[in-house]
């Protein structure tokens, strides 16, 4: 019966720890409730089927379930449990007595196990054994001498009768010893059960950070194992391999062999570089072309940080097509620069002796017959066109920073209607202004500004037939702090190919134009801090659309 708490305690304990995991309420501590409950049971069992040696000495192992108890409960679990024993030995001893009470029960050494349980609980396997053989050795002792001295004329003199008693004493000690044996075994594999329980939600948890970081990052990556199966992927990588299988997932790809999912052109190459990391050779600063498009590569073992084992290989790909194309505009573009400087240079020189050319043929003029001004007028005209074309490209080439003022975009417009309502006037069109009365004063060189205007409205009115309707319109855009400058003709509209190349500088569809109209505009606007929006649809006309930033307050 005392042995019962063998197997009472592991099976509470286990049932007691699922109700707490479902509660979520896991606490080490609690674990002695269950050693408390396992040993009532145990004094409860043994007490029911308590008898006697010899028709004198008790058997009730009971005193082995309630020493543990006390041992590891202390005094607050350990007082309930002695009363529990000394109630049971009170109802069902037939030979109870009152000196039996002291004898029988182990009542002396009560007070030293509930002054040893601190110490108990903090000692290893050997200590708890030791501390309750030193309790347990006495009691055992005291029981089964009580008759003698219950009775001093009493004796026993049966070698028989000895060894009886001496291995019943025995029996009782090696048995409390195996109680707490199965305690310590059972506390021991739960709390390793806990351990790798926590061990494995971590390095789930781990692996799935590790994932999240491997899809954001802007790089494809794959892991491969000893073997070269795939035992990691990112969302970049499956990607890159959907673009030849648009099909293909994650658990195609997992524990397989990468190769026969990599580009055939590329197998080989890839094939021998994960072979290399796989015997610790790392690979860097390598790049491929896999179709258009241009990749840096580079693989790495993957290692046992303590041996030094290599556990498997990772393939990491950067596409780097755009970065190169950025880096050839770029070298471009700094060519261009120094091709437009030159150009500025050579521009501005030649404005001079366009002057002193233009001078003398307006002598000339005065000094020739009448019949010759009209040869006159087209050279001159010309010299003013060329001037002009050369005031463009200065003013695009300079990119200069505008000296700004307070200034109401309205006031720029209305001193600007009389001259495109002339111009309209000419060409049978009309003019429409919206302007919104909520637009506050900017922060706008006014001569650019007019500039940006008459372009864009020459540009419309070019583009619209007669009875076509420009409409110049204005609009505060609170939420993003800009003011809205729109311009929309009702022309023939452009083509996508067209929207795409229309801020080139030198790019034009006109018979006489420059290309440089469009371009300078974006200038201006970007010298305002703005930004510069086309809506086109072939026969349906042309809006400019204007953002200007709010001045600050």
């Amino acid at each position: 019966m005392a042995g019962s708490f063998a197997f009472l305690f592991p099976l509470s304990l286990d049932k007691y720890v699922r109700a707490l995991r479902r509660k979520r309420k896991l606490d080490p501590t609690g674990f002695e409730f269950v050693i408390i409950i396992s040993s009532a049971l145990s004094i409860l069992l043994c007490s029911m089927f308590s008898t006697s040696l010899f028709h004198l000495i008790p058997l009730n192992l009971g005193i082995l379930p309630l020493f543990i108890g006390m041992l590891y409960g202390g005094y607050k679990s350990g007082l309930p449990l002695a009363g529990l024993y000394l109630l049971c030995d009170y109802f069902l001893n037939e030979q109870w007595s009152l000196s039996g009470l002291f004898l029988h029960t182990g009542l002396p050494l009560y007070p030293l196990l509930v002054l040893m349980s601190p110490q108990f609980r903090k000692g290893t396997l050997t200590d708890k054994v030791n501390k309750l053989w030193m309790c347990l050795l006495p009691a055992m002792l005291l029981i089964t001498a009580s008759p003698i001295i219950e009775d001093p004329n009493l004796s026993f003199s049966d070698a028989g009768s000895l060894l009886l008693i001496l291995f019943y004493i025995m029996v009782s000690v090696f048995a409390g010893g195996a109680l707490i044996y199965v305690i310590e075994f059972a506390l021991e594999k739960l709390l390793l059960k806990e351990q790798i329980k926590g061990i494995s939600e971590k390095y789930l948890r781990e692996e799935e950070k590790l994932q999240q970081v491997m899809d954001v990052a802007p790089l494809c990556m794959v892991s491969v194992d000893n073997s070269g199966n795939v035992t990691s992927i990112n969302e970049m990588m499956m990607n890159l391999f959907k673009s030849w299988e648009p099909e293909l997932t994650k658990n195609d790809i997992l524990g397989h062999p990468l190769s026969p999912f990599v580009d055939m052109m590329e197998k080989d190459y890839i094939s021998f570089r994960i072979a290399q990391a796989l015997k610790g050779i790392k690979m860097n600063n390598e790049l491929i072309r896999i179709g258009s498009q241009i990749h840096y590569t580079s693989t790495s073992p993957l290692t046992n940080g303590y041996t030094g084992e290599i556990l498997g290989a990772v393939l990491v790909i950067q596409d780097i097509t755009e970065l190169e194309r950025l880096r050839s505009e770029l070298g471009n573009v700094e060519r261009l620069s120094l091709v437009g400087q030159m150009a500025a240079s050579i521009t501005h020189e030649i404005r001079n002796p366009m002057a002193v050319v233009r001078g003398f043929l307006q002598l000339m003029k005065e000094k020739s017959p009448e019949s010759l001004d009209h040869y006159y007028r087209i050279v001159m005209e010309e010299l003013d066109r060329a001037n002009g074309i050369i005031n463009d490209f200065l003013s695009l080439a300079q990119n200069r920073i505008s000296e700004k003022e307070q200034w109401h975009l309205h006031q720029i417009i209305n001193d600007l209607s009389p001259l495109l309502w002339a111009d309209a006037n000419l060409r049978g069109q009309t003019i429409e202004l919206m302007l919104d009365e909520r637009v506050p004063k900017l922060n706008l060189n006014a001569k650019e500004i007019k500039q940006l205007l008459l372009n864009l409205a020459r540009n419309g009115m070019e583009a619209m037939e007669e009875k076509g309707k420009l409409i110049l319109q204005t609009c505060l855009v609170e939420k993003e702090q800009i003011v809205e400058l729109i311009v929309m003709d009702t022309g023939v509209g452009m083509s996508k190919s067209r929207l795409e190349r229309l801020f080139e500088p030198f790019f034009t569809t006109k018979a006489k134009g420059t290309g440089l109209g469009l371009a300078l505009c974006l200038s201006i606007v970007e010298r305002h801090g703005g930004k510069i929006k086309v809506e086109s649809e072939e026969g349906q006309g042309t809006t400019f659309i204007i953002q200007l930033p709010l001045a600050d307050s």
